[in-house]
């Protein structure tokens, strides 16, 4: 039996999304040396409105449309990482994750509540 919510559904897809955030990020990261590499990313909030509004039945669409970031500036070998712009982007995202997991925690918490308020 799957016990789950409007409100813990969301929160999963709002976890995912945070961690594909987080695994492009790495990417950026990891390639910071690789000659032309250009920075990627995805708007979250437009991503995370997107899956809200899709069916509550739909799997999590792994993948977001990952687009070159604009407005970097290039070194000479055509690379555009910014360790600063990452390494906020990973602070950012963290925070984010760590706010979903809490606030999942709490749901859990709410539910198991419900089903032990009997019990009192």
């Amino acid at each position: 039996m799957e016990v789950t919510t409007p409100l813990s559904d969301a929160l999963n897809r709002y976890l995912d999304l945070t961690s594909e955030q987080m695994k492009l990020t790495a990417s950026n990261m990891a390639n910071v040396d690789t000659p032309g590499y250009r920075a990627t990313g995805f708007d979250f909030e437009q991503a995370f409105a997107r899956e809200m509004n899709s069916s509550p039945d739909a799997n999590f669409s792994a993948g977001e449309p990952v687009v070159e970031v604009d407005g970097l500036v290039s070194r000479p070998d055509g690379n555009d990482v910014s360790m600063d712009r990452e390494g906020m982007q990973l602070a950012k995202s963290q925070l984010q994750f760590r706010l979903g997991v809490e606030l999942l925690k709490q749901q859990f918490t709410n539910v198991m509540d419900a089903i032990h308020a009997e019990a009192k």
